[in-house]
């Protein structure tokens, strides 16, 4: 079973309704978890009100704080049959995603929790939302809630590179399908792998007359088949439920996932930040951009956030 023992779960204030809460009261039922409803708040004005002395705007912050924790009292008033351990928290922060990895290196949460919005494609690639800055600097699991529901005896999805021979690959590889198993516990869901690879790069069929495209294609699948069905035999996953499919991630896992209507995709996060990341993004957010499920991103195992307490 997934041992989350203290959830943390990030609201939105410009919703009515909040599926990320609904998400986090689902899953502390299931694991006996504590439950931190946080939100991050700024309004630029109340700092450049001039008139008024840095007292006076410590007390007009402090009241819309106190606004705030009101209406999350309320929301969570709504799971007082529940018998959680819950508990708000509002900050003024002028940057929300270093303010939540600040909470969870404060206090020891173990999962976040946040509801996502479509995102422009372009957008999502020069202008870094939170949701992708949790991506790739959180130490913890990032659970990223869409509208779609987690029934009994659905699908749950794990993408792997069961063919890299690296350590960090092979490490994280064995994260995510002990986390999608142990998701499986607790959702009564099936546990499907997914593996892609690289079809033949169009320059070598070009410049090497004699090299034979249809039977590299097929050495190259045949080992990731091999692989996966060795990663899944490792870990009790049926291999009828091994996906190996040719193609780009972004592309296949999307597909996959809703042909198996999945609730939930997990996969690995590299937590590529600076330039890189602005000009070419991390696979995990391409594939979460297309995708109309759950999607909990997992970190490397030895994985430093670049956020750290003062």
């Amino acid at each position: 079973m997934a041992n989350f023992t203290s959830i943390l779960v990030v609201v939105d204030p410009t919703r009515n309704e909040q599926p990320a809460l609904n998400r986090a009261v689902e899953l502390a039922v299931k694991t006996g978890a504590s439950l931190k409803v946080f939100l991050a708040i700024y309004d630029f004005s109340y700092e450049m009100t001039t008139m008024l002395s840095g007292e006076e705007r410590e007390a007009m912050r402090s009241g819309v704080i106190a606004q705030r924790e009101e209406w999350l009292s309320e929301l969570v008033e709504a799971y007082s049959d529940k018998s959680l351990t819950i508990q708000v928290k509002v900050v003024w922060h002028n940057r929300p995603f270093e303010s939540v990895i600040e909470e969870v290196l404060k206090d020891g949460h173990d999962i976040i929790i946040k509801a996502t919005h479509e995102h422009d494609k372009l957008k999502s690639v020069i202008f870094t939302p939170t949701d992708w800055h949790l991506m790739r600097k959180s130490p913890v699991p990032v659970l990223l809630v869409k509208q779609h529901a987690w029934p009994a005896n659905g699908n749950i999805l794990a993408a792997v590179n069961s063919g890299s021979e690296e350590e960090a690959h092979i490490s994280l590889n064995e994260q995510i399908i002990t986390e999608a198993n142990d998701m499986a516990g607790l959702l009564k869901a099936d546990v499907h792998l997914v593996n892609t690879y690289p079809g033949t790069p169009v320059n070598i069929a070009i410049e090497i007359p004699e090299f034979d495209p249809k039977s590299y294609n097929q050495a190259v699948c045949d080992h990731h088949v091999k692989e996966l069905h060795r990663e899944a035999e490792k870990h009790g996953v049926c291999t009828a439920n091994c996906h190996v499919k040719e193609g780009l991630p972004e592309d296949v896992i999307p597909r996959l996932a809703e042909e198996l209507d999945a609730e939930l995709v997990i996969l690995g996060s590299v937590g590529r930040t600076g330039l890189s990341a602005a000009l070419i993004g991390n696979t995990a957010e391409h594939i979460i951009d297309s995708l109309n499920c759950d999607v909990l991103a997992l970190k490397p195992e030895g994985f430093v956030s670049p956020i750290q307490l003062e």
